[in-house]
């Protein structure tokens, strides 16, 4: 740990990546790394868009930030992203996967392709940003810290949550398993499980659309399914969850890997 009391005794130094990074958890996790004084960000997402205007936002030079638009479940992309990364930076050494879809519907009336759909975006894209993330990562010899972007619907069963759920709770093992195979390699993987947080991934939710309607705001809405299911009351910001991916990411919790830290007002109890 830095004399200084910052998180990252090498931050100048060190490249980090994160998918998802053109909205909610993952835009509120790239400012926070670049707040810390990154080395170089490598930001992942398929809004072009909104991924130009979050890295023309941060507080760093263009040289040290990378816009990568793709689909975080397309292997070939992950392919060309590394070589970028590799050819920019010549390796990383910390990662974010937090990129993902939420979605509902109970099982009978599900359709196959919409459970392909999240399954694909949350777990297929999760295990693609690891295996990219750990290879950069050997790469530079080094070591790393890696963070995966779980949910409480991992732990929780909730009705009309099935594809959802299923992949949260798939994440969760893997996070585990890539722990234990990074280890030699200095290589620290957790999870983090967001309960309820204010994102607009509620808003591609049909029962979150409909209790906009009712309630007349998303302010209203966010308040109404906290006050239901939430012990706090509240769910969390985006950048409250950030903050905890952060210091999992830092040198305050090198001696953590394979946990998982729940984020949820007491959702699971």
């Amino acid at each position: 740990m830095a004399a200084t009391g910052t998180l990252f005794e090498q931050g100048p130094e060190q490249v980090g990546l994160v998918t998802g990074a053109a909205s909610g958890i993952g835009a509120a996790t790239a400012s926070r790394l670049a707040q810390e004084g990154i080395g170089g960000l490598v930001l992942v997402d398929r809004d072009a868009a909104g991924l130009q205007r979050m890295a023309g936002a941060l507080p760093l030079p263009k040289a040290r930030v990378l816009a990568c638009t793709q689909d975080v479940a397309d292997e070939e992309a992950w392919t060309a992203t590394a070589a970028l990364v590799g050819e920019r930076f010549g390796r990383a050494d910390l990662a974010v996967a937090n990129a993902g879809l939420a979605g509902g519907g109970a099982i009978v009336d599900y359709a196959f392709a919409e459970w392909r759909r999240i399954l694909a975006a949350n777990l297929d894209g999760a295990f693609l940003t690891l295996r990219a993330s750990m290879r950069l990562m050997q790469q530079g010899q080094r070591g790393g810290a890696i963070v995966v972007v779980a949910s409480a619907a991992a732990l929780k069963a909730e009705v009309g949550t099935s594809a959802y759920a299923a992949s949260k709770a798939g994440v969760l093992q893997l996070a585990r398993v890539a722990a234990k195979e990074g280890a030699g390699d200095r290589i620290r993987v957790n999870c983090v499980l967001p309960g309820g947080v204010t994102t607009s991934i509620w808003r591609t939710v049909p029962y979150f659309q409909d209790l906009v309607a009712r309630t007349g705001s998303e302010d209203a809405a966010f308040s109404a399914m906290a006050g239901m299911a939430t012990p706090l009351g509240r769910y969390a910001t985006a950048e409250e969850v950030a903050e905890q991916i952060v210091w999992l990411l830092s040198d305050h919790t090198a001696a953590m890997t394979g946990s998982a830290v729940l984020i949820d007002g007491g959702y699971v109890l």
